[in-house]
């Protein structure tokens, strides 16, 4: 570990002006107590002045935005670049926004919408709010770890397309995220290492939402980092503490703040100077050599001096920014205090509080403000104006020009024969992608959590090799038996993390941002057991809220993986694909459907409108020629329109006295159950749904309540055709159960709704009720 004061000697980089030249550093300063102002004000305006008839509660995090003002303030107005990417820790968004409003991104007219309608989001969000946010922050954590995968993303698109920039990503986290799981999976990604460009800053305020946390235990993060490769830097004690600590008794009162639980020094913080003077020293030996040393103070001096650490001294935060070891992951730990310089400093319940007007009128007299205007700017001629003025030319991006994502085609022209299963299908729609569409592949990007050989990605990455940001040697390169060829180059286009699924999706979020961040659109599609995708579920939900379109595959699926049992099954996930937001999911049941779901889902990427997708597929081996692929051309493209619209016809009759409807792995039996129904004198059409997600937005764009098209609803479920309806498919049965509601028919849903069991595919079939059996069953059941 590393603490940097402020005698460093490191005189390079932005900082250098505030440092060497006094007026440079009040200018500084001030800035820092107007960000200090706009920031409470932004939320006391949303709480306490905008009308509320409706009472609820708005919110907003008065204390945890002053903690980050003095880190935030250096930040932008000495040390970032346009190139920078900055993640902004969720509570500290209306520092943010108070800084982007003195750099002129942010009309004043937007300072007293915080979470109204159409206003600042609660949190930042590069999708939402009116002024520029790099990151969308929320989900604690997750803001945090998408600067490491935002990293890979540029130097992926930069090796690849150039001009993009070699800025760094810096993530503000609050200290309590330390304790999600996702950062430590994250850190400690072998990949992680190597980008020296990241560089994350701890908010160290020692408090949580509801208390002060009892031991942060700061050596044992700064281990941590370390042992995951990272440069710690720690900035503990500000110039005032500093220098006191030289003068006689200072080794003492260093001991005692060194050596004080985090309650105790919270609570010194809401003493008074008499009682600090009689609390701080402590007991024993060492109190009396620092009552001595407090003595000459005066109480401002004294008060001044507590509050003093490290993460609000500008002086030495900007010594640290300049310590910033390139070579590596770097985090700062910057020592802070909850509330700096409000009336609730240090509270532990100040997380949610709010000033009153009569601190807000105290705080706005001590900061040179006014509550009734409280917008104002820095006079024109004044020095603060000019370094704003500054910050504002060096942040500047020029806009990058956007480039058109490729044309993937709809339709290879092949119709598969034999037996094939939906996972092998995904490995040969890459491969042929590579000869009929180039430009489309040289766009794709894979990533997987270590079971790339296991999902039949084995064959695209020996055509396209493992992306590395540097060559290295293949070993087993001449080795006859190797069959997977590990190559990795910076050409590579399979990304390959550890055994982290958050790490998965994180990525793949920040690799489908880059269209937007850098006008560069890359084809991502990550691959992970569908049982998993539940564990990332969070983190892949944010990417797309965060504006990142890729497609998620989710394969091998569902109870067909019979021998593994309940240990590797996936239930919900098809309901999953329905209620995700930017996302259409589907499940093919056969290659054919699975190439032209993947194609439309290729072509709905990289885009202002574009869309995420969510592949459900299968390693159970399925005759081909079931899927009875018309022959003509105008009836195959017929066929191809309604596979990507979510369902078509698989067999129909002319009178029909049941429907049988099935997805996935499950159309085999809907088929098996139809002949059988046959033979006892029951004629039943059998639907293939590709998406039940699609279904659905269809049947509420029929009933006014969505928009797009329906008219695949007339096509495959005619109301003329109407019959008592038997659902099936490897997942719970609720999936399928509104398809009912499209004619009001009566239905039986079949499905999976507990725990599987191990052993063939016929004996978990027959266990969760969805073998040909049951569906005869259910449908004499219902035409009876």
């Amino acid at each position: 570990m590393s603490t940097v004061s402020t005698g460093s000697t490191n005189t390079d980089g932005p900082g250098q002006e505030a440092r060497q030249a006094p007026q440079g550093l009040r200018a500084l300063e001030a800035v820092e107590r107007r960000v200090l102002w706009l920031s409470t004000a932004i939320i006391d305006q949303a709480n306490r002045v905008r009308p509320n008839p409706e009472g609820l509660k708005v919110g907003g995090h008065q204390a945890s935005s002053a903690s980050m003002v003095s880190i935030m303030t250096a930040l932008w107005f000495h040390r970032l670049s346009a190139d920078d990417r900055v993640s902004v820790k969720p509570h500290a968004s209306p520092v943010l926004h108070a800084i982007n409003y003195l750099l002129g991104e942010l009309d004043e007219s937007y300072l007293s919408t915080l979470r109204a309608f159409g206003g600042l989001q609660s949190y930042p969000s590069r999708s939402k709010d009116p002024d520029p946010v790099d990151y969308s922050t929320g989900s604690v954590g997750i803001g945090a770890t998408a600067t490491l995968w935002g990293a890979i993303a540029r130097r992926y698109v930069d090796g690849r397309c150039g001009q993009v920039g070699q800025g760094r990503q810096f993530a503000l986290l609050g200290d309590a995220e330390l304790d999600e799981g996702a950062i430590w999976e994250a850190v400690q990604d072998p990949m992680v290492a190597g980008l020296g460009e990241v560089v994350w800053i701890v908010d160290l305020n020692r408090q949580s939402l509801d208390r002060v946390v009892p031991g942060i235990a700061a050596d044992r993060l700064h281990g941590m980092f370390g042992a995951a490769g990272w440069q710690v830097l720690s900035l503990k004690y500000g110039r005032l503490l500093q220098e006191l600590f030289t003068r006689p008794g200072g080794d003492a009162l260093r001991v005692r703040l060194d050596s004080m639980g985090n309650p105790e020094y919270q609570r010194m913080l809401r003493c008074t100077p008499a009682q600090l003077r009689d609390r701080l020293p402590g007991s024993g030996s060492t109190r009396e050599p620092i009552a001595g040393l407090l003595a000459q103070l005066t109480d401002d001096e004294l008060r001044a001096a507590l509050r003093n650490l490290g993460g609000h001294d500008l002086g030495a935060l900007l010594e640290a920014y300049d310590s910033i070891d390139d070579t590596r992951p770097t985090v700062i730990f910057a020592y802070t205090v909850k509330g700096h310089g409000l009336a609730n400093e240090g509270h532990p319940q100040n997380h949610s509080s709010l000033l009153t007007e009569t601190q807000m009128t105290d705080l706005a007299a001590r900061l040179g403000t006014d509550l009734d205007a409280p917008w104002g700017r820095f006079p024109d001629d004044s020095a603060e104006a000019e370094l704003c003025a500054r910050a504002a030319e060096r942040l500047r991006r020029t806009p990058l020009p956007a480039h058109e994502p490729p044309t993937v085609p709809d339709d290879m022209g092949r119709t598969p024969s034999g037996t094939g299963n939906t996972q092998q299908a995904l490995g040969r729609v890459l491969l042929d992608l590579t000869r009929q569409a180039p430009g489309a592949a040289s766009r794709i990007v894979t990533v997987s959590p270590d079971v790339s050989s296991s999902t039949n990605l084995g064959g695209w990455i020996n055509k396209a090799g493992i992306w590395s940001a540097t060559e290295r040697t293949d070993w087993f390169a001449d080795d006859a038996e190797t069959i997977l060829h590990w190559r990795e180059r910076p050409t590579g286009q399979h990304v390959e993390l550890g055994i982290a699924e958050t790490n998965l999706v994180g990525l793949l979020g920040e690799l489908g941002a880059t269209w937007s961040r850098w006008g560069q659109p890359l084809l991502p599609i990550g691959v992970m057991y569908d049982p998993f995708v539940n564990r990332a579920l969070e983190p892949w939900s944010f990417g797309m809220y965060a504006g990142g379109q890729s497609i998620l595959v989710g394969t091998p699926s569902g109870v067909t993986l019979a021998p593994e049992g309940g240990a590797h099954q996936s239930i919900t996930t098809p309901s999953l694909g329905i209620e995700q937001p930017g996302c259409v999911s589907y499940e093919p049941a056969f290659v054919l459907d699975t190439e032209w779901c993947l194609l439309a889902s290729l072509n709905q990427l990289g885009r202002p409108y574009g869309s995420s997708a969510y592949l459900r597929l299968s390693t159970r081996p399925v005759d081909q020629s079931l899927a009875a692929v018309p022959t003509d051309p105008a009836a195959r493209e017929r066929r191809r329109r309604q596979v990507v619209a979510g369902a078509y016809a698989l067999r129909r009759h002319d009178t029909p006295a049941v429907t049988i409807v099935a997805m996935g792995a499950l159309v085999p039996e809907a088929l098996t159950a139809a002949d059988r129904l046959a033979a006892l004198g029951l004629s039943a059409d059998v639907i293939c749904v590709t998406s039940p997600d699609l279904l659905f937005r269809a049947l509420q764009a029929r009933r006014g309540l969505d928009e797009g098209p329906h008219w695949i609803l007339d096509q495959v479920f005619p109301a003329e055709r109407a019959t008592p309806m038997v659902t099936v498919l490897d997942g719970h049965p609720h999936t399928l159960a509104f398809l009912a509601t499209v004619n009001r028919v009566a239905a039986t849903t079949l499905g999976v709704s507990r725990f599987g069991q191990s052993g063939t595919i016929q004996d978990v079939y027959r266990y969760h009720g969805i073998d040909t059996d049951s569906i005869v069953a259910a449908a004499l059941d219902l035409t009876d």
